[in-house]
């Protein structure tokens, strides 16, 4: 295996025996080989001769698969094995298609993505020690394809999430078959495939814009809201992840059986919606970021629900207890099926289950303050721009992104501390979680740390940013009072960021550490075109911002 697709990549350069996400070398090995196959798929989709081709179950198969291979989604074996031979099916009929109803001609040249064929999955093996990321030799075409890739794995996954709620769009779905397939193409020089990165950030934000869509048109725009951190004395049911279409029909089925419903990780922001207000079983948020699982689970008794990842590798004495369904899986957990056509997901299984759990142990007390999206920002842009120019507020710090577990992300809590009492925080995403408990206060009624939701609604901070572009009447984001200190961790981080490249922010500052998947050329690319940097001393770097 060799995987360096997230942040906590060993040693900062690549996992070679075990991730440390916890998945297994062979997960590891299936998971390119998945890519593979679907990258041959996406070559068949990217030609002129399958226009008007269809094979019903593609799209959703295509998008979900490639979901399932973010970090922390799926670590389930048998699952890989299971969709690589369907990708493998559908590739196989998606060319009988064009060969035989289509008018264009095909290549004579194919990939071996596109061609391959095992007499059995017991080649699968094999086939993938020759298919992972270094099987492409070029440091810096390794680089930026990789920087593609893991920019479609985040566009799927939010993709798959509007797809869910009914939204769709041909341009986004198109797109990703065609940088798959571009991975494949050997003519693609550096410059061909910088452009096709800054590509990828385009229709990421029209990923982001579409689940925006989807999420605000079925639930009502975000509201501020007081969430409870504290347990109550009924059994529950822990939902994490990021899908609302599930929470939604979750909390459809338990309501009227006695038992609560919490949110967990980046779940806690569907507090927000006006729509989900209506249930009295949503109880609250329990726990905070993804990787404190391990002990936040063991206390909350219940039955988890993971509707996407982050999975940490569950222990034996809760493992019982955790469901899977969508894109995640773990071997040896329930996965719930998907809903079928017009239908629901079927809970009944973890709802019984709960009925025998233990109420959760209070691990918190108090709450706290979130909904701070777009439109409801919006509502408070008068209060905002009077703060800044009375001077009241002085700068604004995105503190997008993701949490995870080294030690090195200590340094945002300490920089949400030290940075001066003039300054708010824009924040999306689990990176909150350094600091959204802490007691920063407010500047004339405007909260200090301003959360816009999910890791997704990044999109709401773009927006934010140029409101206030419009506000000031600028003719450059870059010219505003804000500054962008961004936490990674996985692929979803990946696609946020080129978005906001493509939409021209430079001097983003990305932290705990600079992607293992950069070459150094790469790096330097991004350093000179777009400021890229990482982080160093946080008094340091607050007077570098401050400054600027």
């Amino acid at each position: 295996m060799f995987c360096y697709q997230c942040q906590e990549a060993a040693k900062g350069t690549g996992c070679t025996v075990r991730g440390v996400c916890g998945k297994t070398d062979t997960v590891a090995d299936l998971q390119d080989l998945l890519m593979f196959v679907l990258r041959g798929i996406a070559w068949y989709k990217d030609q002129p001769a399958d226009q008007h081709i269809s094979v019903p179950g593609l799209d959703r198969f295509f998008t979900e698969s490639i979901f399932s291979t973010i970090t922390n989604a799926n670590f389930d074996k048998g699952v890989f094995e299971k969709s690589i031979t369907q990708a493998l099916h559908y590739r196989n009929a998606l060319r009988k298609e064009i060969e035989t109803y289509s008018s264009g001609i095909l290549p004579a040249h194919k990939p071996d993505a596109a061609t391959w064929q095992p007499a059995s999955p017991a080649e699968y093996a094999r086939k993938a020690q020759t298919v992972g990321v270094l099987s492409t030799e070029d440091e810096d075409i390794r680089s930026l394809r990789e920087l593609v890739v893991y920019g479609v794995k985040g566009m799927a996954a939010y993709y798959e999430h509007a797809d869910n709620l009914g939204y769709h769009d041909p341009d986004v779905a198109a797109f990703m078959y065609h940088a798959l397939s571009s991975t494949l193409d050997d003519s693609l020089s550096v410059d061909d495939l910088v452009a096709l990165v800054l590509e990828t950030g385009r229709l990421g934000v029209s990923a982001m814009a579409l689940l925006d869509t989807a999420n605000t048109s079925t639930y009502g725009n975000p509201e501020i809201t007081t969430v409870s951190i504290e347990a109550g004395d009924r059994p529950g049911i822990l939902i994490s992840g990021h899908d609302l279409k599930d929470l939604e029909e979750l909390l459809e089925q338990t309501a009227g059986t006695g038992i609560d419903v919490y949110t967990h990780g980046e779940m806690l922001p569907a507090h927000y919606y006006p729509a989900f207000k209506k249930y009295d079983n949503l109880r609250g948020n329990y726990g905070g970021s993804w990787w404190k699982q391990t002990t936040e689970f063991e206390s909350f008794k219940g039955p988890i629900l993971f509707t996407t990842n982050c999975i940490v590798p569950p222990k034996e004495s809760y493992k019982h207890r955790v469901y899977t369904t969508g894109a995640s899986g773990f071997e040896g957990c329930i996965h719930i099926p998907d809903r079928p056509a017009g239908g629901h997901k079927d809970f009944s299984k973890i709802i019984e289950d709960a009925r025998e759990c233990d109420p959760p142990e209070n691990i918190e007390h108090g709450s706290i303050i979130g909904g701070f999206a777009h439109e409801q920002v919006f509502k408070l842009a008068d209060a905002v721009v009077d703060a800044v120019k009375t001077g009241a507020i002085k700068r604004f710090f995105v503190m997008a992104g993701c949490d995870g577990r080294m030690k090195s992300r200590e340094y945002y809590t300490e920089f949400a501390r030290e940075i001066p009492d003039d300054t708010v925080i824009l924040t999306a995403g689990c990176a909150k979680f350094r600091y959204n408990k802490l007691n920063l206060g407010d500047i004339g009624g405007i909260p200090r740390v301003l959360d816009a939701g999910q890791c997704n609604d990044s999109y709401s901070l773009a927006l934010i940013a140029l409101k206030l572009k419009e506000v000031f009447e600028l003719s450059d984001v870059n010219e505003l009072p804000i500054s962008y200190n961004i936490a990674w961790y996985e692929q979803k981080a990946v696609i946020v960021l080129l978005a906001l490249l493509y939409l021209g922010v430079k001097d983003i500052h990305l932290g705990p550490t600079l992607p293992a998947f950069l070459s150094p050329n790469v790096a330097t690319v991004l350093i000179e075109q777009f400021g890229i940097a990482g982080i160093g001393d946080v008094k340091d770097d607050i007077e570098l911002f401050m400054n600027a």
